[in-house]
């Protein structure tokens, strides 16, 4: 296929990049390299991209329609997957604005492009912070997640909302990805993780938020990605015992579905660190603070339905996750 990755330059778009071009398929790359994070990460990242044959890097940002347009127009994608967005729970308190014009506008330029020039398949990044204030767990595609805590949070279900109109006016299947806590080499710097394993190096003390009280269903790169390329090639389809009267939000009678992508292994903060001190080798200097505005407690993926559609589900173990993450840490960062 011939496959559209927005966000080609972040953290899930590069492996995914790499898996796709892996097996044959043709892609064409986008992203606006902007400096939420420091650029220079996401030009490596894109420099690992450049010698794949086929691979082509185009710069553009989703937020310009009328470049998006053309793009799809002069290219005739098969298919699409987007993650291009603002990310980041805490920075959408401080920035409000860049969520709605990346994650609102940004994607209705996709599902406007995708309806013009019609696709088999537009798989998109949604988030387990759509779950919010749920405390049922593990969380379910079936449960409301009419409670966000973040405006990040909003603009994913409200990604949700917009990705089931069109599937619904216009015939488009589309297929969100709830992703939980993705994490792994050449992994985001402002996810906690990263800046642990650099704070941990330099001896210099980490934030423990919540009084450590906290749990997250810590999920690795590689099963990230190979949920992303199952459900591509599988596109939605009306859900054909779907019930008007106690209707499933993870479906639809519109071609149109909602899944987790998680670990199934919730892991304490406190349990997170003493794995991440082994694999560094250097015990972490602890400042226990608050919670912070916007962040959960807990996240919990059940990931059944993704497993009944695919057959896929991640397996990954904390410990080897984090131990390849370091691996590459050091060897990115040059430290010892």
């Amino acid at each position: 296929m011939k496959i559209l990755v927005t966000g080609a330059a972040g953290f899930i778009g590069m492996h995914v990049v790499q898996r796709l071009a892996a097996r044959g398929d043709r892609v064409v790359g986008i992203d606006n390299l902007n400096a939420y994070y420091d650029p220079s990460l996401k030009r490596a990242r894109l420099a690992q991209l450049a010698p794949l044959e086929a691979f082509r890097f185009v710069p553009l940002d989703v937020v310009d329609g009328p470049a998006l347009d053309a793009l799809f127009a002069s290219e005739r994608f098969d298919a699409v997957v987007h993650l291009a967005a603002q990310a980041g729970v805490r920075y959408s308190i401080e920035n409000p604005l860049a969520y709605g014009e990346s994650n609102l506008a940004g994607f209705l330029n996709v599902l406007e492009a995708c309806r013009h020039h019609p696709v088999r398949h537009l798989v998109y990044a949604s988030s387990s912070s759509v779950y919010g204030g749920n405390a049922k767990m593990p969380f379910s595609e079936g449960d409301s997640v009419d409670h966000p805590v973040s405006l990040y949070a909003a603009t994913k279900k409200a990604n949700e909302l917009m990705a089931h109109t069109y599937s619904h006016l216009y015939g488009i299947p589309t297929t969100g990805l709830r992703f939980f806590t993705v994490y792994g080499p050449w992994g985001r710097p402002d996810m906690a993780y990263f800046s642990f394993t650099r704070d941990m190096l330099d001896g210099t003390p980490i934030a423990v938020f919540n009084d450590g009280k906290m749990m997250r269903d810590f999920t690795y790169i590689d099963d990230i990605v190979d949920g992303v390329v199952a459900v591509l090639d599988k596109p939605a389809t009306a859900d054909p015992d779907f019930e008007p009267l106690a209707p499933n939000p993870g479906s639809s009678r519109a071609p149109y579905r909602v899944f987790n992508i998680g670990n199934q292994d919730p892991v304490a903060l406190g349990e997170f660190i003493a794995t991440l001190e082994r694999a560094l080798g250097v015990a972490a200097i602890k400042v226990f603070k608050p919670m912070q505005p916007g962040d959960v407690v807990a996240t919990h993926a059940d990931v059944s339905a993704l497993a009944a559609w695919t057959g896929v589900s991640p397996k990954t173990p904390l410990s080897a996750g984090i131990g390849r993450f370091v691996e590459w840490f050091k060897r990115y960062y040059g430290r010892t």
